[in-house]
């Protein structure tokens, strides 16, 4: 197994469509829970500071109001200290101005000096000091204030735990880890499944495709599950039945050119072999048969060369020779070799230029498209009609336009006249030499020079063929 094989199953969309969606499930509440935890934990120690810094002043009042400094011995003071250090777990100090211990709830410090920088700048700041002394503790340093408000006459040191707060969160964080595993494990199922359904479509049409890769072209999608999948269906259903056309029309075409060739092929094997079979004919049948195989040999090498012709010029990839041609000029060129076949019939051919017109055109090309409409135009006509030949011109494209006064193509059949040996007259066409390769050889030239071909037409009044070229030949 190579390499990118062993990996292939990063790139398929179903485990791109899971991640994206375990991502967007999973990782916003990851994020979410993180920072709804780290607010509740600050919010929960800023309210228990200040609660201990509320019933600091407090202690600090009633430090001042019952004269404790001057009388360590205050049983309410005292009171109040130890209630205070039970309801918060901690240890509740009181220090004078010497930073002498006057009262330690836990009796340890009492009579003790304590030098500690932070209830010295207290003292001296007469300011509420914050201290985190250790994990899941609170230390505050109050200022007892005197009676101006600004002197301080000693200080509260109040250090609690805080394993209320911490159990708390901790309680919380537990129960949110647990909803974000059952959720998580929510999102996984529905991701599983979802990015199944999504890929359920893909997978059936990669198993149609497969199937019409084997040339079934009847086979069609269904994809009817999104919106994006139906266009998609329609858009590829549509390719489909082009392909199918086109498939037709090969074998149309193999089937017409067999034909086309088989039946000059016959004419001389009947041919050869009526003359093989007879000995002792005059030499003048001999050369009317050779006349007559001649002529099918003639026959049969117009279709191969317009065959030839149209191959070339239905390639992706056609030459193109453009030179700048005076279209006038090149027109009456054409007119000019014409004129004797259209004299035999006494049909008058016109030629209408208003301006003249140059063009970079491959005049190869060109000429043999606009040879084949004027010989239809004569071939189908009425004896002693006409055949009116217009040239004109604007600032972008020429235009040419090729009328007659014959029999005309019905309506219904205008459509399919440029498709490869369609006949509207079969009988007629016979007798005139046509193959029905004329006009499609005439639409692919005038297509390589990016142009267009239009018809107009109406039964026994004529036909008229508008072409359009551009002036510039654009790549």
């Amino acid at each position: 197994m190579t390499l990118k094989n062993k990996f292939k199953w990063i790139k398929s969309l179903r485990t791109q469509s899971f991640c994206v969606l375990l991502l967007v499930g999973i990782l916003p509440l990851v994020v979410f829970s993180t920072i709804l935890m780290n607010t509740y934990r600050s919010k929960a120690v800023a309210q228990r500071v200040s609660e201990l810094e509320a019933r600091g002043t407090i202690l600090c009042n009633l430090v001042i109001s019952s004269a404790f400094f001057s009388n360590d011995s205050t049983e309410e003071v005292e009171s109040e200290l130890t209630q205070v250090s039970d309801i918060y777990d901690g240890r509740i100090l009181v220090v004078n101005t010497n930073l002498v211990v006057l009262k330690d709830t836990y009796g340890l410090e009492e009579g003790k000096t304590l030098i500690i920088k932070e209830v010295v700048d207290c003292i001296k700041t007469a300011k509420t000091v914050e201290v985190n002394s250790a994990e899941n503790r609170e230390q505050i340093i109050i200022p007892v204030l005197g009676s101006d408000g600004s002197t301080s006459s000693g200080a509260v040191i109040m250090d609690c735990s805080m394993n209320s707060v911490t159990k708390m969160y901790e309680n919380i964080k537990t129960i949110s880890l647990t909803l974000i595993l059952l959720l998580g494990v929510i999102v996984i199922v529905t991701s599983v499944l979802y990015s199944g359904q999504v890929v359920k479509p893909i997978v059936e049409a990669s198993a149609s495709i497969a199937h019409i890769t084997q040339g079934d072209f009847n086979e069609t999608l269904e994809l009817t599950k999104y919106t994006e999948l139906e266009d998609m269906q329609d858009k590829f259903n549509t390719m489909l039945s082009g392909l199918q056309n086109l498939e037709d029309a090969r074998q149309e075409f193999v089937s017409n050119v067999s034909h086309e060739l088989k039946t000059p092929i016959t004419s001389i094997k009947v041919l050869a072999e009526s003359l093989i079979g007879q000995e002792g004919l005059p030499v003048e049948i001999y050369q009317e048969f050779m006349v007559d195989i001649n002529n099918e040999l003639e026959r049969m090498n117009k279709i191969i060369n317009d065959l030839l012709s149209l191959v070339k010029m239905e390639k992706s990839a056609a030459t193109v020779n453009i030179s700048e041609i005076n279209v006038n000029e090149f027109v009456e060129g054409i007119l000019k070799q014409l004129r004797p076949i259209a004299e035999q019939r006494n049909i008058e051919i016109i030629f209408e230029s208003v301006r003249p017109v140059t063009a970079q055109i491959d005049d190869v090309k060109l000429e043999m498209a606009f040879r084949n409409l004027i010989v239809n135009a004569i071939k189908y006509n009425y004896d002693g009609g006409w055949v009116r030949v217009s040239l004109n011109a604007d600032h972008k494209f020429f235009y040419l336009k090729v009328s007659d006064s014959g029999v005309g193509i019905p309506e219904e059949l205008q459509d399919s006249i440029f498709e490869r040996f369609y006949r509207v007259d079969k009988a007629r066409s016979r007798e005139t030499g046509g193959n029905g390769l004329g006009l499609a050889i005439t639409r692919s030239a005038i297509l390589l020079h990016r142009g267009s071909i239009k018809v107009h037409s109406v039964e026994k009044q004529g036909t008229t063929f508008n072409v359009r070229i551009p002036l510039i030949y654009i790549e």
